[in-house]
């Protein structure tokens, strides 16, 4: 992640020094249509740190759902950020009923969505409308994943909120940009995965297939937090907030860039090699005799001997003129193949690593879910710790980056609505229906 602790040193040094004590009014920060900023008092419990967070004293107002808001909002909260979530009323943001696999919960919302407050409204009606606005007036920062145009229909763009409150980051985050075409386009994963071309490089050339995860969510999510970010300094310097628009699309291409360039000016494209790399061999499974497969990768011709030799146990491949280059065993893949695994198939996965270790070629285990969940690298390394639920603890993996729980705030995930009336009291509303 970027900036969770491995910035997180030289971030303190900008945000948190600068964030927690406000500057002096005159330079304007955002501090309401007064010009005193007001900071919500936040209700978090689960900073275990003597050291300041860097974003602690940041609010930041959500209006999120699925994937990519939710899961950029969480990287804010880690680094100390109040993230009030504000969804329906009753069910709540949608992705709260993907599955039932964590104790009743969805496996996605519980990803995304620990260490915030919930505010459950009615964005439709205009006195749950006037708590977002009054929200907003002692807010950092707003993200926003909903449909195409919602928020401008809502009153609650960026032109109209500057006039209010010149200091505040706004950050949208659709599928295609504010303009164009496509701006009104729905846009889901998949699709997005589709539109960029990540489908023509995935698979094989029978079955095009999709990546397993949600790679454009998480992928616009990490930018629009990287963004945010980096207004936060920004504005330490000018006093002024700024909008952010961040496109799902953009983000695929950017992650697209070797394919892209692999067929710069119409050359042919990659083409797609399963589990296997497109333009490099040996680099992908290799199946063994007990089954199961092994993963490995030849990087260069030094690599490219020593694995002949030490772990194939044949010198003459390594000099076999249909191999003598990473381009041509790459053209000749399906012949090298045979060869690999007709060695591999007199070993076991655990032998095959071994010779792979021992010849320094990389090499991984290709595992399932429950073999991550027990991987022996996690637990030396104390990676696990737990969260709270609505349901009780459940297991999570701390942030990259983070060497402790001092590091982060990975505090519980929410019930709908479960703070409206702190929040609503807080704001001095007294009317909560």
């Amino acid at each position: 992640m970027f900036a969770k602790v491995g910035a997180c040193n030289s971030f303190k040094g900008a945000l948190a020094s600068k964030v927690i004590l406000p500057r002096s009014l005159d330079v304007l920060h955002h501090y309401g249509r007064n010009g005193l900023r007001v900071p919500l008092q936040s209700f978090s419990t689960e900073v275990h740190t003597s050291d300041p967070l860097p974003l602690n004293g940041i609010t930041v107002v959500s209006l999120e759902q699925a994937i990519a808001g939710p899961f950029c909002t969480r990287q804010l909260a880690e680094l100390g950020a109040r993230v009030i979530k504000i969804e329906r009323r009753g069910e709540g943001d949608f992705a709260r009923h993907y599955d039932t696999k964590v104790k009743g919960m969805a496996s996605h919302f519980v990803w995304t969505n620990r260490s915030k407050e919930s505010l459950a409204l009615d964005l439709k009606d205009p006195q749950d409308m006037s708590v977002v606005k009054k929200l907003l007036e002692r807010s950092d920062v707003l993200v926003q994943n909903l449909a195409p145009g919602a928020t401008d229909r809502m009153g609650l763009s960026y032109d109209v909120l500057r006039e209010y409150h010149p200091s505040l980051i706004v950050c949208n985050i659709s599928g295609y940009g504010p303009d164009g075409p496509y701006r009104h386009k729905k846009a889901y994963d998949l699709l997005v995965q589709s539109e960029a071309g990540v489908l023509s490089v995935t698979g094989t050339e029978s079955e095009p297939v999709k990546v397993g995860i949600a790679i454009a969510d998480i992928a616009s999510a990490m930018y629009a937090y990287s963004s945010i970010l980096a207004a936060l300094i920004k504005r330490e310097k000018t006093g002024r907030g700024c909008k952010i628009d961040i496109s799902m699309l953009e983000s695929m291409v950017e992650w697209m860039g070797f394919p892209l360039y692999y067929a710069f000016e119409g050359a042919d494209g990659l083409k797609p090699t399963g589990a296997s790399h497109a333009s490099i061999y040996p680099y992908g499974p290799f199946e063994t005799g007990d089954g199961r497969s092994v993963m490995l990768s030849v990087q260069n011709e030094r690599e490219w001997a020593r694995f002949c030799i030490e772990v194939l146990g044949d010198a003459s491949v390594a000099v076999d003129p249909r191999f003598c280059n990473s381009m041509l065993r790459s053209q000749h893949r399906e012949v090298l193949k045979t060869i690999i695994c007709d060695v591999f198939s007199l070993l076991t996965a655990g032998e095959a690593i071994e010779r792979l270790e021992k010849a320094g070629i990389a090499n991984a285990s290709v595992n399932e879910m429950s073999q991550v969940w027990n991987h022996p690298q996690l637990k030396a390394r104390r990676r696990w710790t737990e969260v709270e639920t609505p349901v009780g603890r459940v297991t999570a993996p701390l942030p990259p980056g983070a060497d402790s729980l001092e590091d982060v705030r990975m505090g519980p995930v929410p019930s709908v609505g479960e703070h409206n009336d702190a929040i609503l009291a807080e704001l001095g509303i007294t009317d909560k229906k």
